[in-house]
């Protein structure tokens, strides 16, 4: 059953536009944040780049929601024959891209991005990384957003390999 605080209000759901906007733009971020992984390791594949050009095209009203998830899917592509950070990081901006579709892809494309980060670190520090990378997140979170993000990782973090306790 999908919460219906990720569900537009014309959907039948309780979320407003300007705040699906704002679930959107902070999923970019997220997974902007880490896109070096993947770019440094991947530098002629734009897909997870044009992924989260697109959900912020889409914000703007530049792009249709279609062609935001489609962006997202492209880059869900790239990561599928990746590995450790570089996978992550393109996963991260495929769920950033879906969030026009989808609002409740936001924490996807934020626990892909502390994944990222987590296989990153060096031996031993992956928990630290993570929970910084979680704590960055949360900083760039809007007032208008920030509870229900925040309930949203108490309740979907065991979904989430946990990337949010």
């Amino acid at each position: 059953m999908r919460d219906p605080r990720f569900i537009t209000i014309r959907r039948g759901g309780t979320l407003t536009d300007s705040d699906h906007r704002l679930l959107a733009l902070w999923a970019a971020s997220c997974a902007e944040h880490v896109l070096e992984l993947f770019e440094s390791a991947h530098p002629g594949d734009p897909r997870p780049r044009q992924a989260i050009d697109h959900i912020r095209a889409w914000v703007r009203g530049e792009v249709t929601m279609m062609e935001s998830r489609a962006a997202g899917g492209h880059a869900m592509g790239a990561a599928r024959d990746k590995r450790g950070a570089a996978r992550f990081a393109a996963y991260a901006a495929g769920q950033a891209g879906a969030v026009a579709h989808v609002a409740a892809h936001d924490l996807g494309a934020a626990a892909y991005a502390i994944k990222a980060v987590r296989a990153v670190a060096p031996p031993g520090e992956a928990g630290v990384a993570g929970r910084l990378e979680c704590q960055w997140q949360r900083d760039q979170l809007p007032d208008e957003i920030r509870e229900l993000v925040l309930d949203d990782q108490r309740l979907r973090s065991d979904i989430c390999w946990s990337a949010f306790d």
